[in-house]
C-alpha cells in the first residue's frame, strides 16, 4: 500500500515522464524519414505552379484513360498520358487565369455545334445541325444513364479546354508581327551572296590514334557546358534470360499424339481399348477437330493465297478427304483435312440496305426498333425491291444506316473473299448474280442485291487438329530449377562467369529512369525498374523476376544520380568534340601558309571553289553545312583572304572572289509578312514547350507510389 501511495503522489511526473518518451519517439521517426518534415503530403502527386494535383484525383482520370485505352495500352502508359495532360491543363490554366480569359455559353455552343456538325443523330432533315436535337440527346442521358452523362460532361470540359486553348493561341499570334527591318534583313540574308575560293583541312586528315584526351580534359568540357549534361537520375543493370520453351523431346511427345489422330487407335499400348477414328475416315469433322484441338473449326473455305506457305501446295493438292501433317506452323503442331472444295469467285460487287435494330453494332441511340421490328422492315424492303429494283437507291438514302455506302447508292466494289463478316460473305460470295436476300449480322439485317461476280477458282475448305507446341511440366520444372539455381549463385559469385559458363547470354541495359516501364528483350517489366530504384538496392544486388513464359535473373550495375553526366558515361559523347577541337589546334599550329595556293600545297589537298552562297542557308557545296566558315566569309571584302577558320569538318582558308548584294526593294513588306508568318508557324509547335519549360512542376508520382 505504501508503494501504491508513493505511485499515486508522483502520477504526474510519471505522466511527463511517459509523454516526453512518446514525443522523443515521434520525433525520431520523423528524423530518419526526413521527407515527412520537409516534402508535401503523400497525397500530392504535382505541384504546377502552385497548384496541387490530388493522388484521388489523378488516380480517377488514370481509371477513366485506362477503360477508354483498352487492354492493349499498360498501367504506366495510360498514368504518363494523364500525366501529360494533368500539367498540360495546369500550365495552360496559369495563363488563362492570368490574362482573365474563358470560355462563355455563346461560344460554347459554336464549339459544340462545330464539334459535332457531322453526327447524324443531331441533324435535322436539311442536314443540318439542330441544337434542340442535342438539348433532348443531353437531357436524356441526364435521365437515363449516370455513367453516359458524366462521359458527356467530360467530353463538354475536353471541348472547352480546346476551345480555350486555341483562344489563347490565338491571342499570342495575333501580338506576333514583322516588321520592315526584320522583313530586310530576311530579304538581305536570303539575297546576299558571295562565291568563294577555299581550302579545306580536313579533321579526317589527322588519325583519332594521334589525338590524345584524358578525362580532366573531358571533364572540363563538361563542365563549361552542363547545361548540354544534365541528367535524371538512371540505373544500369545487367539480366540473363530463362525462357520456357518446348524441348526436342516436348515436340515430339506433341507430333506423337497427333500421329494418333492421323493413324487411328482400336487397342492402346497397355491393351486398354480406347477407339479413336483415323481422321481421313471421321463424318462429323467439326465436332471431331473441336474436342481434339487447340483451335476450333473454321468452316469458312479459302483460296491457295489463304494456306501456309510452306505447305500451300501440298495441302491445295489434296483430294477431298485428304490429311496431311504434322507440321509446324506459327507455333503449332498441325494435322489438317480437306474437309470439303468448291469453286468461289474470286471477287464480287454488292449493294445493301443497313436495319440495325436496338442491341446490333451498328445502333445508335436513336435506334429504337427490336430485332423482330427490324425483321419485319427488311423483309417490306426486300418485296419492294423485287416489284421494282429500280428504287434501290432512294430506298438506301432513306434506310440505310451504314453511313460509309450510302453515298455509293449502298455498294461495295468489287472485293474478295472474307472481306465481310461470314453471313454477309457467306450470301455473296455462295449466291449467284442477280440474287436478292436478306441477312442477319452483328451489325443488323442487311438486304443484299449481288450485282457481279468475277473469275470463279477453286477453293478449300480445310479441318486443322493444332497441337500448341508448349514445354511440358518437367520442362518447366528443369527451367525454374535452373533460374533459381542461377539466381543464387549469382548472388554469391561471379554474374559474367557464372553466365558464361552455363553459355547464357547477358544482356546490358544502361539508363533506366525510374518511370520507365519497358526492359528491351522483356518489354513491360515495371517490378524490375522499382527493384533497380528501391533505396535498399545495392550495386552488385541480384534478383529474379518472374516475365511471360520465363524469368529474368538480373543484377544491379550501376546507380547514377540526377545532376551532371559523369565523366564515364559521356566520354563517348564528349570525347568526338574535345578531339575535334585538339585537331583543329593541332592543323593550326602547324600552318603556316597565308595563302589558299601554299596552305593547299602544305596539306596536299586542292583549292575549291563554290558560288552563291547566302547566310540563310549556310552550306558550302562540297564541304556541307559550314555556319561559322560562311558567316566569316560574309565578314570579307571582295578579294580578301581570311584567316584559318575552325569549322564543322575541318579548318578552312576562305577568299572571296565575289560578292552579290540583293537587289533592293522599295517597299519590304512582303518579306516582313514573311516573318510575321514564320513567328505564327511555330507557335503551335513551341510555345507550349515554352511555357512548360518556364513553370514550376513539382513531380511528387514516385513519393505518392503512383508509378
Amino acid at each position: 500500500m505504501a508503494v501504491l501511495n508513493k505511485i499515486r503522489q508522483r502520477s504526474l511526473f510519471l505522466i511527463l515522464i511517459i509523454a516526453m518518451a512518446l514525443f522523443s519517439f515521434v520525433l525520431a521517426d520523423l528524423f530518419k524519414n526526413s521527407d515527412a518534415l520537409t516534402s508535401k503530403s503523400q497525397n500530392i502527386v504535382a505541384t504546377i505552379n502552385g497548384k496541387d494535383i490530388t493522388r484521388e484525383d489523378f488516380l480517377q482520370k488514370v481509371e477513366v484513360a485506362q477503360r477508354q485505352a483498352g487492354p492493349n495500352a499498360t498501367n504506366t502508359q495510360v498514368m504518363n498520358r494523364v500525366w501529360e495532360q494533368e500539367v498540360r491543363q495546369a500550365v495552360m490554366q496559369t495563363q488563362y487565369d492570368e490574362l482573365g480569359i474563358s470560355v462563355e455559353k455563346d461560344q460554347m455552343r459554336d464549339l459544340l455545334k462545330t464539334s459535332l456538325a457531322t453526327s447524324p443523330e443531331f441533324l435535322n432533315e436539311a442536314g443540318l445541325f439542330d441544337e434542340n436535337k442535342l438539348n433532348e440527346y443531353i437531357a436524356n442521358l441526364k435521365e437515363t444513364s449516370k455513367q453516359g452523362y458524366a462521359s458527356w460532361v467530360n467530353y463538354e470540359k475536353s471541348v472547352a479546354a480546346n476551345g480555350l486553348q486555341q483562344n489563347y493561341f490565338n491571342l499570342v499570334k495575333a501580338g506576333l508581327t514583322g516588321t520592315l527591318a526584320e522583313g530586310e534583313l530576311e530579304h538581305k540574308l536570303e539575297g546576299n551572296k558571295v562565291d568563294i575560293k577555299f581550302v579545306q583541312v580536313s579533321y579526317a586528315s589527322i588519325q583519332d590514334s594521334l589525338v590524345e584526351v584524358s578525362k580532366s580534359e573531358i571533364s572540363d568540357y563538361i563542365n563549361k557546358n552542363k547545361k548540354e549534361y544534365e541528367v535524371e537520375a538512371s540505373r544500369d543493370i545487367k539480366f540473363v534470360q530463362f525462357n520456357e520453351v518446348a524441348s526436342v523431346e516436348d515436340e515430339n511427345a506433341i507430333k506423337a499424339n497427333l500421329n494418333v489422330f492421323l493413324n487411328g487407335r482400336f487397342v492402346d499400348e497397355t491393351g486398354r481399348k480406347d477407339t479413336i477414328v483415323a481422321f481421313s475416315k471421321v463424318k462429323n469433322n467439326e465436332d471431331y477437330i473441336n474436342v481434339n484441338s487447340d483451335i476450333k473449326f473454321d468452316n469458312r473455305f479459302v483460296f491457295k493465297s489463304g494456306l501456309p506457305t510452306a505447305v500451300a501446295d501440298t495441302l491445295y493438292n489434296l483430294d477431298e478427304g485428304g490429311v496431311y501433317g504434322p507440321y509446324k506452323d506459327n507455333g503449332y503442331f498441325k494435322l489438317s483435312k480437306v474437309v470439303a472444295v468448291k469453286q468461289i469467285p474470286d471477287s464480287v460487287k454488292v449493294r445493301h440496305i443497313l436495319i440495325p435494330f436496338t442491341g446490333s453494332r451498328s445502333a445508335t441511340p436513336e435506334v429504337t426498333q427490336t430485332e423482330a421490328e427490324a425483321k419485319v422492315t427488311a423483309d417490306s424492303l426486300l418485296a419492294v425491291i423485287k416489284s421494282d429494283r429500280s428504287k434501290f437507291p432512294e430506298l438506301v438514302k432513306e434506310f440505310s444506316s451504314d453511313k460509309g455506302s450510302v453515298e455509293k447508292e449502298g455498294r461495295y466494289d468489287w472485293h474478295p473473299y472474307n472481306t465481310m463478316v461470314p453471313e454477309f460473305n457467306d450470301f455473296e460470295f455462295e449466291g449467284k448474280t442477280g440474287d436478292l436476300g436478306v441477312v442477319k449480322t452483328v451489325f443488323g439485317f442487311h438486304v443484299i442485291e449481288i450485282e457481279g461476280q468475277k473469275d470463279k477458282v477453286k477453293a478449300v475448305q480445310i479441318g486443322t487438329i493444332a497441337r500448341e507446341i508448349e514445354p511440358s511440366e518437367a520442362t518447366t520444372a528443369k527451367v525454374f530449377r535452373d533460374a533459381s539455381n542461377f539466381e543464387i549463385k549469382a548472388g554469391e559469385g561471379d554474374f559474367e562467369a557464372l553466365a558464361k559458363e552455363g553459355s547464357y547470354t547477358i544482356r546490358p541495359v544502361n539508363g533506366i529512369k525510374i518511370l520507365d516501364e519497358n526492359i528491351p528483350g522483356v518489354g513491360n517489366q515495371r517490378p524490375i525498374v522499382r527493384w533497380a530504384f528501391e533505396e535498399d538496392a545495392e550495386v552488385g544486388a541480384v534478383k529474379r523476376f518472374n516475365i511471360p513464359n520465363g524469368y529474368v535473373i538480373a543484377q544491379l550495375v550501376a546507380q547514377h544520380k540526377a545532376g551532371i553526366m559523369s565523366v564515364e558515361d559521356a566520354t563517348a559523347k564528349v570525347l568526338p568534340r574535345v578531339r575535334k577541337e585538339k585537331k583543329a589546334k593541332m592543323i593550326r599550329d602547324r600552318v603556316s601558309a597565308k595563302t589558299l595556293e601554299d596552305l593547299a600545297a602544305a596539306e596536299n589537298t586542292t583549292v575549291r571553289s563554290a558560288s552563291a552562297i547566302n547566310m540563310k542557308s549556310p552550306t558550302i557545296s562540297g564541304a556541307g553545312r559550314e555556319p561559322i566558315v560562311v558567316g566569316a566569309a560574309f565578314g570579307l571584302k571582295e578579294g580578301e583572304t581570311s584567316k584559318l577558320i575552325d569549322g564543322e569538318n575541318g579548318v578552312y582558308m576562305v577568299q572571296v572572289t565575289k560578292a552579290t548584294p540583293a537587289v533592293k526593294l522599295d517597299n519590304y513588306q512582303a518579306a516582313a509578312n514573311r516573318v510575321e508568318q514564320q513567328k505564327i508557324n511555330v507557335v503551335n509547335s513551341k510555345l507550349y514547350n515554352a511555357l512548360k519549360a518556364a513553370a514550376e512542376i513539382e513531380d511528387n508520382r514516385v513519393k505518392t507510389q503512383v508509378q
